[in-house]
């Protein structure tokens, strides 16, 4: 058996020995993973400067190159000699910083269009832009400076797909040709920069996402790679000697996730030498392929260690604590374990027959002396107490005979009474839940909308060309607003609308299938309803009324199990010579069995065990007795079962009295 100081101990310390290093071990990992995401979320605003950067590369040679082709001194080359027309061309090529700048005659475009799309939206009178791949042999052709340029030896690269290539001698171009509108000498004026050791390209990337940075961010140690396929061709990422990394390869995991699936890599990756945090995004030439990948990354390493020191800085001071702690409360628990020990073996002697055995006097003044003297004078009571109960107990024994059958009887309405009072609570708790949701959803949707009149009024007359949009947000945040309407009708009626003696039935039926819409439509069943110009109004509490509709809803398209058509009717009856309203309510099922027709109000009936609780039908029929009216059941010769809500019509008399 346990002592009770060691049971005490165990209770004083667990808090503070195991529970609170766990809550702190839990803290501290979420803090790290909110610190990592951190990390992600800035690498992927890195690698979205440098997206921006490469756009803002193809639109400005783009546009160089369409403005030179428009421009009148090009007119006036054109009507120049050749040798004249070269020399002007590697002069402008020269300004607009093109690495190749040439003149297609379009019988010559004709023939190099079937080659490049963005000739051949040239020749089309188009301008386009886009990065293409050349091989050897066309740069050579252009230019033999290029190929030798584009030439890089590749480097073994630790995890890289493994290749017999020894080689990369393709070049990675920003390709772009626009139509030459000139009278007597149409054309396509063609344009590039090789991208191959373009250092500039890639530290410029590299300034405006990293150098720029000032405060906690300037510490991050950054690098910015161009990828042709998984080769690096640009980047200023440095092998061991400081030499930069060209002709290195990217990793399989990252190739196959980039190349191969299109995906963009926002990770941590091994990057030739380190772990960076990365981000990889892919990029696609003139045909539609992926053909490269641009990067952007910092190291990992300072990063991790700030994670560590934190680690450290924290199970440190937690440690001193403990330490300070425990020989503090060990040497005051000493007073209270003694005199508990005492109480302990009189309540032992007690129990072994020693009526007459008691604590005595105890050092301790404050509540456990108290407990002490205390339980002294209980044990006196009960000393006393214990012959007049055995003279009781005769007695006692009679009349507990005699109540024994009368609490049988009472037990089995007490169970009936806490079945109900079970129901009760599930639907109090459930109307609550309810409204708390739909509140939580209010908030949200007043920020939205407060801000989209926010938009519209900063806007202006600019946000003309937006209207469909923002009057497609307005009737979103409508739809929204009503279907919250009416939940919270739903779940607190008495709030929205108190006991109503006049209840329009048609109205009643919109609200509720406003609210089981989703459900109608993830089993894709057809509702179809109709209503009679004219239904008298009835007197019964709407969010019961709504309660038995809902449940009778739902039941049918639970019965179709899939696509299937529900019919919804309410039309004016007479039943028995009363005046009143029939809601019908008719599914596509497979019906109810006839031996259970006369069973389904039963408490507890269920055709889906250990989904429902069998008590809507019931819960259902109560309601509507309550309140005059009767639900009654039967099975359609087309299929499908079919329930009937009648409610007398609604009297003024009736109600004044």
């Amino acid at each position: 058996m346990i002592s009770v100081r060691l049971r005490l101990l165990i209770l004083a310390l667990l808090p503070l020995v195991v529970l609170l290093p766990l809550l702190l071990w839990l803290a501290v990992s979420r803090w790290a993973a909110n610190y990592d995401n951190l990390l992600i979320a800035n690498v992927e605003s890195d690698l979205r400067i440098a997206e921006q950067y490469l756009d803002q590369i193809l639109t400005t040679t783009g546009g160089g190159v369409a403005a030179l082709a428009r421009s009148t001194r090009f007119r006036d080359a054109t009507s120049r000699s050749e040798d004249q027309m070269q020399s002007f061309l590697d002069t402008e090529r020269k300004a607009l910083g093109l690495d190749f700048l040439y003149f297609l005659p379009m019988s010559e475009a004709d023939e190099a269009a079937r080659d490049w799309p963005v000739i051949a939206a040239a020749t089309r009178g188009d301008s386009a832009t886009e990065i293409d791949i050349f091989s050897s042999t066309d740069l050579f052709a252009i230019d033999p400076t290029l190929e030798d340029r584009a030439r890089l030896p590749l480097i073994e690269t630790e995890a890289a797909v493994p290749t017999d290539r020894m080689i990369e001698d393709r070049g990675m171009v920003v390709h772009t040709a626009t139509d030459v509108p000139a009278p007597g000498r149409a054309g396509v004026l063609v344009g590039g920069i090789l991208l191959n050791r373009n250092l500039d390209f890639i530290d410029t990337i590299n300034a405006l996402v990293y150098q720029a940075e000032s405060g906690a961010k300037a510490d991050r140690q950054g690098t910015a790679t161009l990828f042709l396929e998984d080769v690096r061709v640009s980047t200023n990422v440095r092998l061991f000697e400081g030499e930069r990394a060209l002709g290195t390869r990217v990793s399989a995991v990252v190739r196959n996730r980039v190349l191969g699936e299109g995906r963009t890599w926002l990770d941590r990756a091994f990057v030739v030498n380190d772990w960076y945090i990365s981000g990889y995004l892919p990029l696609t030439d003139s045909f539609g392929n992926r053909v490269g990948m641009l990067y952007v990354g910092f190291l990992e390493a300072p990063f991790v260690a700030a994670k560590r020191s934190a680690y450290i800085l924290v199970f440190t001071a937690f440690g001193g604590i403990l330490l300070l702690t425990i020989p503090l409360f060990l040497r005051m628990a000493g007073g209270i374990f003694s005199p508990l020990e005492r109480m302990n073996d009189t309540i032992k002697q007690v129990e072994n027959g020693q009526l007459d055995a008691r604590i005595g006097a105890v050092d301790n003044r404050d509540e456990i002396g108290q407990v002490a003297a205390h339980l002294d004078e209980l044990l006196d009571q009960v000393q006393a107490r214990d012959r007049a109960l055995r003279s009781w107990a005769d007695e006692l024994n009679t009349r507990v005979e005699d109540r024994t059958s009368e609490l049988r009887q009472a037990n089995a309405k007490l169970e009936s009474t806490y079945q109900q009072l079970v129901m009760s609570e599930k639907l109090a708790s459930i109307g609550e839940i309810t409204a708390g949701v739909a509140h939580e959803i209010n908030n949200p949707v007043a920020v939205i909308q407060g801000n989209l009149d926010v938009i519209r009024e900063t806007l202006g007359e600019a946000a003309t060309p937006l209207m469909t949009e923002l009057n497609l947000i307005d009737r979103q945040i409508g739809r929204i607003n009503a279907i919250v309407g009416k939940l919270l009708q739903f779940a607190r009626p008495s709030e929205f609308n108190a006991f109503s003696e006049h209840v329009d039935v048609a109205t009643v039926l919109d609200d509720c299938l406003v609210l089981v819409d989703h459900v109608i439509t993830r089993a894709e069943v057809t509702v179809k309803t109709e209503r009679a110009p004219e239904t008298p109004a009835v007197q019964i509490n709407p969010g019961e009324l709504q309660q038995v509709i809902i449940n009778l809803v739902v039941n049918a398209v639970q019965a179709m199990n899939s696509a299937g058509e529900l019919s919804i009717s309410v039309h004016p009856a007479e039943r028995d010579g009363q005046n009143g309203t029939a809601l019908v309510v008719a599914d596509t099922g497979p019906g109810i069995a006839r031996e259970r027709l006369n069973t389904v109000f039963d408490p507890f009936y269920t055709t889906k065990p250990g989904e429902g609780t069998g008590l809507g039908l019931s819960v259902s029929q109560t309601l509507i007795r309550q309140a005059g009216g009767i639900i009654t059941v039967r099975n359609r010769a087309e299929g499908g079962a079919e329930f009937t809500v009648w409610l007398p019509e609604h009297n003024d008399q009736l109600s004044a009295a």
